[in-house]
Parts: structure tokens; sequence; C-alpha cells
């Protein structure tokens, strides 16, 4: 029953009679001289709608509040409702994302005991803990219901969080097309309130870079990270000012601009060390990790000390994949410091966390591992990695991750004198990328010949 059909006069009339019954009371008890016994009767067959000052007269005969009789929420019940969806929130900050979500699944499973926002806030919660989980298929349907609720003004902390939410969610599927277009559609509309740029444009962009990057378009990624890094400096916190960063030092990457990359993202990772989200710290420990190993001058123990502590904490609070993601860099670390079978436990490590579905992130561990055996000198179990590797990276659509990973198996094969095999994967690299191939004179002169 909704909150319009609660204050009903039908339903109204019900619960004052059911509440007097239950008291041992007559109509005549709550008669009086303003309110007649013929009067409580039409109100309580529902033919007439009582004002706020009988509704307060017969609450207080009953003992209960005029908002109970009005709607049917017992105050009680309902503080203690708003209590306990206080602990799921909170569990789902501490990172104890299996309990939120069961705490906001018993909340919403009884729906008479939850005013409009306090349901708004459980189905937040819900969307949120299902994305932290890596359930995205059961998140989306709820986020998508969210940002067309009227009770969810545009422009709000929850429409925004839920927008990016959308956003992100969209991404991690791979569909980048549709996770721009939400990313894009809401900045328009923060845009469009006619406010100075706010710290909801720096979590709409910094969601909105990443989209961006994955789909190789580097210079709206760089512009839109040029354009929030003034605004953080001047009005964001530590952590708004951290996102920022984090983002171009993510674009800064993917220009190949090592230094400052790793320049950007260390200082995102100071501004955030002290942050309660965990998981953000962890993440950026993991990126400062990786760029140490991509570096002119390689720091493999520092980025290891580091991947392992983010590993520890990813365990608490991270998903699956981030935690695959981490496993792949410690592969990275191991093979740097010549530690071969640290290395392997690692890769195999993160092919158990990705075994639920296909991710272009198994890929990268299969690939190292084929490098581990051609390594020590094992060609068969290396070659046959590789044709694996190769065989499931043709299943994922052209995106920037895919083309790192033909780049990667091209390399690989290119050392073993296998020119065939490297020369078609630095081509789907190429293709991957959006790079066509050039037009070839010599089958429009075949065609010619044919006619």
């Amino acid at each position: 029953m909704d909150q319009v059909e609660a204050a009903s006069p039908v339903h109204v009339g019900r619960r004052i009679r059911n509440l007097r019954v239950k008291l041992g009371l007559k109509q005549q008890d709550l008669a009086s001289t303003e309110i007649s016994a013929s009067y409580i009767s039409l109100i309580e067959s529902g033919k007439r709608v009582p004002s706020d000052t009988v509704l307060t007269t017969l609450a207080r005969k009953l003992g209960c509040s005029p908002d109970h009789l009005r709607t049917g929420h017992d105050e009680h019940a309902l503080e203690d409702t708003k209590l306990k969806l206080s602990f799921a929130e909170m569990a789902l900050r501490n990172g104890d994302n299996g309990a939120a979500l069961q705490s906001f699944g018993e909340l919403l499973a009884k729906p008479a005991l939850l005013d409009r926002p306090t349901r708004l806030r459980a189905r937040v919660g819900q969307a949120t803990a299902l994305e932290k989980l890596d359930r995205i298929e059961a998140a989306i349907p709820i986020l998508e219901e969210l940002v067309k609720d009227p009770d969810l003004a545009a422009g709000s902390d929850a429409w925004c969080r839920v927008s990016v939410s959308l956003s992100r969610c969209y991404r991690n599927v791979g569909d980048i097309a549709l996770s721009i277009e939400i990313g894009e559609r809401t900045m328009a509309t923060l845009d469009a309130l006619g406010l100075d740029v706010t710290m909801d444009h720096i979590q709409v962009g910094s969601t909105l870079i990443g989209s961006y990057l994955m789909r190789g378009d580097l210079t709206r990624a760089h512009l839109l990270a040029q354009r929030l890094i003034p605004v953080a400096e001047e009005h964001g916190g530590r952590v708004g000012r951290g996102a920022v960063y984090w983002n171009a030092g993510l674009v800064a990457l993917s220009r190949r601009q090592f230094p400052e990359a790793l320049a950007l993202t260390e200082r995102a990772l100071a501004m955030m060390a002290d942050d309660d989200n965990l998981r953000h710290v962890a993440m950026l420990k993991l990126n400062v990790a990786w760029l140490e190993l991509q570096s002119d001058t390689p720091a493999p123990a520092r980025a290891r000390a580091l991947l392992e502590d983010a590993g520890q904490t990813l365990a608490e609070v991270g998903n699956a994949i981030e935690q695959a993601r981490c496993e792949i860099c410690l592969v990275d670390a191991h093979i740097q410091l010549g530690q071969w079978d640290d290395a392997s436990a690692h890769a195999r490590r993160a092919l158990g966390l990705l075994s639920s579905g296909p991710r272009v992130e198994a890929v990268g561990a299969r690939v190292r591992l084929a490098e581990l055996h051609l390594l020590r000198g094992e060609r068969n179990d290396g070659l046959q990695s590789l044709h694996t590797a190769t065989r499931q990276l043709r299943h994922f659509p052209p995106s920037y991750e895919t083309a790192q990973e033909w780049r990667h198996i091209g390399d690989v094969w290119k050392r073993q004198g296998r020119s065939k095999e490297a020369l078609e994967a630095y081509d789907q690299a190429l293709q991957a990328t959006g790079m066509p191939a050039t037009y070839d004179p010599a089958h429009a002169l075949a065609e010619q010949h044919q006619r």
C-alpha cells in the first residue's frame, strides 16, 4: 500500500475503528462536545475526512499519534526502522557490503514501515551494496528505476550518486557508449541548473573521465580533467581533490606521460591517505604501484610493498575484479624481481578470482602465465597459454583495454620469433583503437579484372 492509498478516508476510518475496538471502546467514548458519535460513525465508514484538529483529539483518546491515524505508520516502528537504516548505511561505509545488502533487503521487505524518504535511502543503499559486491546486473535495474523516481530531485546529492553509479555500472559491464551518455547527460543537467561548478560536477566528471579513457577518447578526458582540477583546488576537500588528481593521473598515463602520471597519482594518494574509504585508498596504492613498474626506472620492491598493503585491504572491502587487478600487478612486480614462482602463484590466484565470468583481466593473467612458462623454458605450456589467451581475447569488443592486451600478446609472440602471430596481434590492437586498415589498391584492380 502506498502513502496516498494509506491516507485515503476509508483506510483512516478503518484504523480508527480497529484501534477503538481493540481498546474496547464505543463510538460514544470517542465523542465530545465538538465531535458527535454519528460523525465518528461517518469517519469510520470513510464517508468523512477528519480535519487535523479532529485527528489530534481522536489520537489522544486512542493513545497514538495523529500521523499514525493519517498514514498507518507507527512512530516507534518508524524510528526503529530509521535506526536499522543508519546501521545498514554504516556497514556499507565500513566495507561490510554483504551485511549491508541483507539489512537493506530486510527493510525493503516491509514497505508498510517505510515512509518515502526512508524507502528511497534504502533503495539507494541496496543498489550501492550490489555494485560493490560486483553484482552489476542486479544493481542496474534498481538504479534505472531510481533515476526516474520523482522523489529523487535532479541535482540532489542522492540523484548525483545514483547517476554516477549507473554510469559506472554500464562501464563495468562493457557498455562504454551508454556509460558516457549517462555521464554527459548528468553533467549537462548540473550545468543547466545554473550553479557554479560544484563537487557534484567533480564526482560525475571523475567517472566520465574514466569512461572516456576506456573508449580511448584521450582528448575529451584531458580537457575534462583540466576543467575540474582548478575547481577541486578552490572548492574541493582533500578527497574531492584526490579523486580529480587520480583521474588526471590516468589521463596522463594514457598519453604515455609516465612521470606526470606518477606525480599526479602520488599526490592523489597523499590527499586521500586519511580517508575512511579504504577501498579508494587501496586502489590508489595499486595505481601508484603499477606506475612504479612502468617507469623508466622501475621500483619493483616499493611496488610490491604497496600492492601487498592494498591487497590486504581489497580482500576485505574490494570486489573480485579489483582483487584480481592487484594480483596481476603483483605478477609484474615479482617478474621484475626475478621471483618467478611467486609471480606464477599470483597469476593463478587472479584467474581463480575471475572464474565467474569472461573478463579482459583474465586474458592479462593468462598472458603473464604464458610469459613465465617461456622464461622457464616450458615452451609448449607457454605457447598453449598464449593461444588460449588469444582465443579468449577475440570474444571481447574493441576497447582501449583490449588494445593493450593485443599489444602485450604481440610483444610476447615477437620475442618468440613468431612474426606471423605477432603481426596479427598488432593488427588487432590497431583495430581495437579504431584505426582501420589502409585501402588495398591491388584489391580494386582485382575487382576491375573480374568485371
